[in-house]
């Protein structure tokens, strides 16, 4: 009896070091971004694939179709559609590219500036995680939760 007391005892104690020692949801590290230098690289990719006037493209099409089917007024499609900002989407891309370094942006931003055929391939439309976060960002214009009050 009393050795299932002490292991008992040294059981309870174990389990307590051991949450108290993990790391939990807790310890938020947040959205991994690039450096400052590849921002600039990737704003240049950005501009030379046309992707900001894809993405306000994207939008205003998923509004159209909600506004057709939910039957909006003018002035609430008009007030939606204004509520577009291509900022609001600009940390997507950013985190999207994270994975490069600054050759490999460098290489990517070369290979889009001199051949035009190459931007009709264009590396956003492709990223699976970047037309989700499109397809979500475009899901909450037309919700209307970037529209100033």
């Amino acid at each position: 009896m009393k050795n299932s007391k002490k292991y008992s005892f040294l059981a309870v104690l174990f389990c307590l070091f051991i949450s108290s020692k993990s790391v939990s949801q807790t310890n938020y590290t947040g959205v991994a971004m690039p450096s400052q230098q590849n921002k600039i690289i990737i704003d240049k990719i950005v501009e030379a694939v046309h992707y900001k006037n894809y993405v306000i493209d994207f939008c205003v099409s998923k509004i159209k179709e909600a506004s057709a089917k939910e039957k909006w007024n003018e002035q609430k499609a008009t007030q939606i559609t204004e509520s577009i900002n291509y900022k609001n989407f600009k940390d997507a891309v950013y985190n999207s590219f994270v994975v490069f370094d600054e050759v490999e942006l460098e290489t990517l931003l070369k290979a889009y500036e001199s051949d035009t055929a190459y931007q009709t391939i264009n590396v956003m439309t492709n990223n699976k995680v970047l037309i989700n976060n499109l397809k979500i960002f475009a899901s909450d214009i037309v919700k209307g939760k970037y529209v100033i009050q």
